[in-house]
């Protein structure tokens, strides 16, 4: 990465020691994972004891204490070894943060300690059957019972669902819209949980993604995280890191595929010549790179903003999410394509890149949400 010379030294060594991880504990094996579906819990633990559980957690709770800016080349070092498994890492690093960031000392105290050592792995739950993009709809309840709260409801789409063993869940405690919501930690082994099947996806098969399924779910009061009402402020709060995590892994499984376009067309020999040489390839390789760096640049300012505060914060978030996993999808398309039929075997790589960067797009806010998110910073309409 040529930005790279924009980097501080200390930013410069977190890229480099998490893409040497990548390349020697993700990309070899990233393609037998998606076939056979295995989730390397093995390996995540390992990618912790580089600090990667606990990006945001403050280093006084156990974490790396990590700025946005250092955690968007985390996970774009990362996912150029495999955009699943990083994905997840932003995933969990998100709900690590929120815990630090909202819980008291002595949730603090229960749950980091595991998140950031990835002895507990974690899972978002705020997408439900019926609530998606409106995400102010969901209908999972939680109502007070004397010391307890008591759970039902449904989440969807959520990954590490089932193996994860901490899961943050948006639940409704009050009224309808965002100010009847709140966020409670659930655990794997509390009566009452249960998981649906593992789906069948397009990509990201190196990851389980499970239904949650909330059945009378008793926890005692002090699993409610922040103020009761406060979980929608919370929800959003977190998806603007999330959103810059994902834009991250976009642009580097697009990197890789971009490499391997490269290589490709060095090695590769067509009408007496290495197709590498052909002007009309090398102007498609420029177009990428270039695509690849805007959005980047994009990506970095929206980051410093989320760590200096800058009200435009959750606008440039957005912008920058839609704008890397385009860009980043479109780039792998490209290499795709520049491999021929070669590219669409599995042994290649490139055709999982691809998968993997599809579902990008829709995570974390679908891009067309966030285009709403911008316009409203735009317009000033609610």
């Amino acid at each position: 990465m040529s930005a790279m010379n924009d980097l501080t030294e200390d930013q410069r060594a977190v890229a480099e020691t998490t893409r040497a991880f990548a390349r020697e504990h993700l990309a070899p094996n990233a393609v037998e994972w998606d076939q056979a579906k295995h989730f390397p819990l093995d390996v995540l633990r390992k990618a912790a004891d580089l600090g990667l559980a606990g990006v945001y957690v403050r280093e006084e709770s156990g974490g790396s204490g990590l700025t946005r800016a250092d955690g968007v080349l985390v996970f774009e070092a990362l996912a150029t070894g495999c955009p699943s498994i990083a994905a997840y890492l932003s995933i969990h690093n998100m709900v690590a943060w929120m815990v630090d960031r909202y819980g008291d000392d002595v949730q603090r105290g229960r749950w980091l300690t595991g998140l950031c050592s990835m002895g507990t792995p974690a899972s978002y739950c705020l997408t439900e059957p019926g609530a998606g993009s409106d995400a102010a709809a969901i209908t999972t309840r939680a109502v007070r019972d004397g010391d307890h709260w008591v759970l039902d409801g449904v989440k969807q789409f959520i990954s590490g669902a089932g193996v994860a063993e901490v899961y943050l869940v948006m639940a409704r405690t009050g009224g309808p819209g965002p100010g009847g919501v709140s966020a409670f930690v659930v655990e794997r082994d509390d009566p009452g949980v249960s998981f649906g099947p593992n789906e069948r996806k397009m990509g990201w098969n190196a990851q389980p993604t499970r239904q949650v399924l909330l059945d009378g779910v008793r926890l005692p009061a002090d699993r409610l995280l922040g103020g009761e009402g406060e979980g929608f402020r919370i929800a959003m709060t977190g998806l603007n890191g999330g959103r810059l995590g994902i834009a991250a892994c976009s642009l580097g499984g697009a990197q890789d595929a971009l490499e391997r376009a490269t290589g490709y067309l060095a090695d590769r020999e067509a009408f007496g010549t290495r197709l590498l040489h052909a002007q009309a390839l090398q102007f498609r390789l420029a177009d990428m790179a270039t695509e690849l760096e805007a959005a980047r640049a994009l990506l970095w300012r929206a980051a410093g903003a989320l760590d200096r505060g800058d009200p435009r914060a959750p606008q440039l978030c957005a912008m920058a999410k839609r704008y890397a996993t385009d860009t980043g999808f479109e780039v792998a398309n490209q290499a795709l394509q520049l491999h021929g039929g070669y590219g669409y075997l599995a042994d290649y790589g490139i055709e999982k890149i691809v998968r993997d960067l599809r579902v990008h797009q829709i995570l974390e806010g679908t891009n067309e949400i966030m285009r709403v998110i911008v316009a409203r910073g735009l317009t000033g309409a609610a």
